[in-house]
């Protein structure tokens, strides 16, 4: 039970072809190819961004003296 062999991926290849039909499978590749690239860019993003500053204003100490 343990991975597919080549058969096994024909067989789920040809059941795509049939539910999607050979035209739309560049349009189906591309998309999961942006989807992909997209997410890593996500990923990576959120790894690098510095921490961000709360919304609004802030109120110094120094400020308030009178």
């Amino acid at each position: 039970m343990g991975s597919f062999s080549l058969v096994h991926w024909l067989i789920v290849l040809l059941i795509v072809v049939l539910v999607f039909g050979t035209k739309r499978l560049p349009s189906i590749g591309k998309d999961l190819g942006n989807a992909i690239k997209g997410f890593k860019e996500g990923m990576k993003g959120e790894e690098e961004k510095p921490a961000e500053k709360p919304a609004g204003r802030v109120i110094d100490g120094d400020d308030n003296k009178r």
